[in-house]
């Protein structure tokens, strides 16, 4: 799979300020890679906390430990700033 992903520092500039750090190419691509990896576990992470009233939907013992305040943080890197702001 290919992406062209073009961003400036308006669109998310804590996203942009971490990539920038990395010259263009392999580890620029990597660092968006981990992110996005960190990301859905996070996310899957979270999902699985608000349902955990219901019952254990997951076995803990097979998912990786993640810590909220990381998770809530990943999160927040890939979230779309609220409108009328950028």
């Amino acid at each position: 799979m290919r992406l062209l992903f073009e961003m400036t520092r308006e669109d998310n500039p804590r996203l942009y300020d971490d990539l920038i750090r990395f010259n263009k190419g392999t580890k620029r691509v990597n660092r968006l890679r981990f992110l996005a990896h960190e990301g859905l576990i996070a996310q899957h992470w979270m999902a699985a906390q608000g349902v955990a009233a219901m019952g254990p939907l997951i076995n803990p013992a097979s998912e990786p430990s993640v810590s909220s305040s990381v998770a809530r943080h990943t999160n927040q890197v890939f979230e779309a700033p609220p409108v009328g702001e950028g």
